[in-house]
């Protein structure tokens, strides 16, 4: 049975990125498939009585400098956003056009660097289509979609099918039944791809 990994992300979601920068390589070191489940973390959040850690604010420095520290530690790039916490439904709901236009790669990219290493203020409309430009990606077609009934449905029942999996948070990965919570649980992800 061919292996996969299940990938549960918001563009909003620091620990997201970070995931987001490992798992294209954990996978192809196991000859995996990385399956993108965008969602809306703040959906996820309001249904399960859970909250940003940010929140807490001893716990929200902490986390910060863990995530600066797993930053330097993959080699990747990282600036805290000035404009966190950013609330993400266009750019998620983008995700799910991305995703049904064939172009997911590019605008994931896009999302988490102009989040995470540009510090872009993702919940501006009109960055979120200057970003797109620079990319090369369609922002009128990502914008006439995002409106339509059928799109916002979906980004809707994905993030209700990720909470019914028992997701409560990003960034969220699944080998098979068996969750893993957390761009820091990355080493049980490929143990259990490990797993014959």
């Amino acid at each position: 049975m061919p292996k996969n990994v299940a990938f549960y992300y918001d563009y909003g979601s620091p620990t997201s990125y970070l995931a987001w920068t490992q798992l294209p390589v954990i996978c192809e070191n196991h000859g995996a498939e990385l399956i993108y489940r965008p969602m809306l973390l703040g959906g996820v959040f309001k249904a399960t009585d859970n909250r940003t850690p940010v929140t807490v604010k001893p716990k929200g420095a902490w986390m910060l400098e863990d995530i600066t520290r797993y930053a330097a530690h993959y080699g990747v790039h990282f600036v805290m956003n000035p404009h966190f916490i950013i609330n993400t439904l266009d750019i998620m709901r983008g995700a799910i056009w991305a995703q049904q236009a064939g172009c997911l790669d590019d605008y994931n990219k896009a999302m988490f660097e102009a989040v995470w290493v540009n510090e872009r203020n993702m919940a501006e409309t009109d960055e979120i289509f200057d970003v797109m430009a620079e990319c090369g990606l369609n922002g009128d077609a990502m914008a006439e979609a995002i409106q339509q009934p059928k799109l916002k449905t979906k980004l809707i029942e994905v993030t209700e099918g990720a909470v019914a999996r028992g997701v409560f948070g990003a960034p969220t990965m699944f080998v098979g039944d068996e969750m893993h919570f957390g761009q820091d649980r990355l080493d049980w992800v490929s143990r259990a791809l490990d797993v014959d």
